[in-house]
């Protein structure tokens, strides 16, 4: 087996062709220049080098994170261009796997850490295991990489506080080392050492090795399926999910554009979940309500009811995953009610399937009570439904 390896999830950019039994070519470069300047030139002199037709490869193996934003994704668009263009399955091979990697055989505790900022590395803890490995009838042993710990962003001091736990001696490696040995001194009770240079920075020959092994046990992704691992937030992202969660609410009535948000969120809170014509028709009823919060210019959550009798049907309500607990659900009721009250409606029903625990607990705080439950009522899957009302 024939795999082209990339890696680009730190400081170092690394190319690599890899067979089962050798690594046929290794390009790495750990210099100033970004990894948008130099990965393509790299594969391509890596090709040249080795009179390579890259159709002729099984596979591309990916670092694919936790590591650099840029980096991670210059180096998952590069593998996810070429596997297309050729056809070819990826191998998601995680950063500090393949970091550990390169400490074959070792028995003691093998942690790579790589820089995170503010005090937080991405690391593993990792060991081989010779006695799990050995060939019955033989002295040869094979050693087996052992994850004890997955991939993580952890703080230093709670890195070094799991590590005394272990007890054993610890081998580190990456690029957070040098940030962070003053504080690995200090704080680490078991014997502790550092790798050398050859092998303490990433490679993308381990990649390919390590991504060989992974192939074969069927660890493997088309190229639309691959999306890097970055464990964490960037800076960026952080920055716009504190605007969002200190925005103010905006609670309004729907409008036909606000549809389109209004599926998105059902298809990611419902397993029934209603398409944009649903919400269309909906909106062009002139006996419902239909409200939209928003935050920093976002569809929030939303409340669908029907009203007909002096009573109102909730039928839909919803806030997405990331921003519930703020109160959002509790204004689009408290607007209803309002709303409500002015077209002499005096009741509000609605029904929630019975395994929604979180859900009854909401209308039970905002003073809705339970009715009884209507059988098999809800489908995809099938359950019951608790059905609750509040006079208003």
């Amino acid at each position: 087996m024939k795999v082209l390896a990339i890696d680009s999830s730190g400081l170092t950019a690394s190319v690599a062709v890899v067979e089962d039994s050798r690594t046929i070519a290794e390009y790495t470069v750990d210099y100033k220049k970004t990894h948008s300047q130099t990965l393509l030139p790299m594969i391509d002199e890596v090709a040249k080098m080795t009179e390579l037709e890259l159709s002729d490869i099984d596979a591309i193996a990916v670092s694919g994170g936790p590591g650099s934003f840029t980096g991670l994704r210059i180096g998952s668009a590069t593998a996810k261009g070429l596997g297309l263009a050729l056809d070819k399955p990826l191998i998601h091979v995680p950063t500090v796997d393949g970091l550990a990697y390169q400490v074959y055989g070792c028995g003691d505790i093998i942690c790579p850490i790589m820089d995170a900022r503010r005090n937080q590395v991405y690391t593993g803890i990792y060991t081989f295991s010779a006695k799990a490995g050995k060939k019955e009838g033989t002295r040869e042993v094979e050693p087996v990489f052992q994850v004890l710990r997955m991939q993580m962003a952890i703080a230093v001091e709670d890195l070094i506080r799991r590590l005394n736990n272990y007890n054993r001696p610890v081998v580190f490696l990456g690029d957070g080392v040098p940030v962070y040995r003053e504080m690995l001194s200090a704080g680490l009770e078991v014997p502790y050492s550092f790798a050398p240079s050859y092998m303490n920075r990433q490679r993308a020959a381990v990649i390919g090795a390590l991504g060989i092994r992974y192939y074969k046990a069927g660890k493997y992704e088309t190229a639309m399926e691959h999306q890097p691992e970055y464990l964490r937030q960037s800076q960026a992202e952080r920055e716009r999910a504190q605007r969002e969660r200190t925005a103010k609410t905006l609670i309004r009535e729907m409008k036909a554009e606000d549809a389109a948000a209004v599926a998105e969120i059902e298809y990611q809170t419902f397993p029934d979940h209603w398409s944009q014509n649903a919400v269309l028709d909906t909106l062009s009823n002139p006996q419902t309500v239909c409200l939209l919060a928003e935050k920093a210019g976002k569809a929030a959550g939303y409340l669908l009811a029907y009203l007909a009798g002096g009573e109102a049907e909730i039928a839909r309500i919803a806030v997405p995953e990331g921003l519930k607990r703020q109160g959002i659900g509790k204004k689009l009721l408290q607007l209803l009610e309002e709303t409500c009250k002015e077209k002499q409606v005096g009741r509000l029903l609605l029904d929630v399937r019975e395994s929604n625990r979180e859900a009854r607990a909401f209308y039970q705080k905002m003073a809705f009570q339970e009715d009884g439950v209507r059988k098999g009522f809800y489908q995809s899957p099938a359950e019951d439904a608790v059905l609750m009302s509040r006079e208003l």
